[in-house]
């Protein structure tokens, strides 16, 4: 299983994988509709690692939007979004707007959004509509 981490600048991609080249761990980065991704996978992070990506992807996030607000068009073409896993095994990206992204990034962990957006995903597109309990 890989995290993903996405990016809408090209020069925060690049310095996000030389911080985990730093760390001297693997990730692989894709082009996305929203911009690039980095991947990295989960089998290599301690719980202390994963914590540290997440503090410096949400630092990275907050310059990010810094100077986004202060680019012409200012937050008009901020974008954010979360990688879900569908149940047939393919991924997709779902956009939110930047308020609740933010809101959703202080309350939980990357992990924890990931799976929250899988089991939406999955209960959308398997539903099944009897008691709780029996799930």
């Amino acid at each position: 299983m890989m995290l993903d981490f996405i990016f809408f600048e090209a020069d925060f991609r690049d310095r996000f994988v030389a911080y985990l080249n730093s760390l001297h761990l693997a990730s692989e980065v894709r082009e996305d509709h929203f911009g690039w991704v980095v991947a990295v996978p989960e089998a290599q992070l301690t719980d202390e690692l994963m914590n540290e990506l997440e503090a410096t992807y949400e630092a990275l996030q907050d310059e990010q939007m810094q100077v986004t607000e202060q680019s012409e068009g200012g937050l008009e073409k901020h974008v954010a979004g979360f990688r879900v896993d569908l149940p047939d095994g393919q991924t997709t990206t779902v956009a939110v707007p930047p308020e609740l992204a933010n809101r959703l990034m202080a309350h939980f962990s990357l992990e924890e959004i990931h799976t929250l957006f899988a089991t939406v995903a999955r209960s959308a597109l398997q539903p099944y509509n009897g008691p709780i309990c029996k799930i």
